[in-house]
């Protein structure tokens, strides 16, 4: 069975992935992020593609979802740019899974 891969996040950053056949939720408020990352969960959504500006006010809700197998949320920069929260995020997830930060230890 194949899983589903969505994308999240302001109109202009997501649009282009319906092109390529992504699950697109566009949204605009941080209840609508919310609501799109539970909505794609209860569909069994493999993959979440999420936009930094859209997941910077939600951490809360990816919490809920780091220690599942699916779905992996993973952060995208948006039209705007990086904000480093993907880097951070492995950085974070070696650390969890290591016990040590063996990736950016000379930084």
């Amino acid at each position: 069975m194949r899983s589903k891969i969505a994308v999240v996040g302001e109109k202009e950053s997501v649009l282009g992935f319906k092109a390529v056949g992504f699950d697109v939720r566009e949204t605009s408020t941080p209840q609508q992020t919310e609501e799109a990352i539970h909505a794609l969960a209860a569909e069994n959504c493999g993959i979440i593609f999420i936009t930094e500006q859209a997941m910077a006010p939600v951490l809360h809700v990816l919490d809920q979802y780091k220690d599942h197998q699916t779905p992996a949320i993973i952060p995208i920069p948006g039209r705007e740019g990086s904000l480093g929260m993907g880097l951070t995020s492995v950085k974070k997830s070696v650390e969890r899974a290591v016990g040590a930060d063996i990736l950016f230890k000379d930084e």
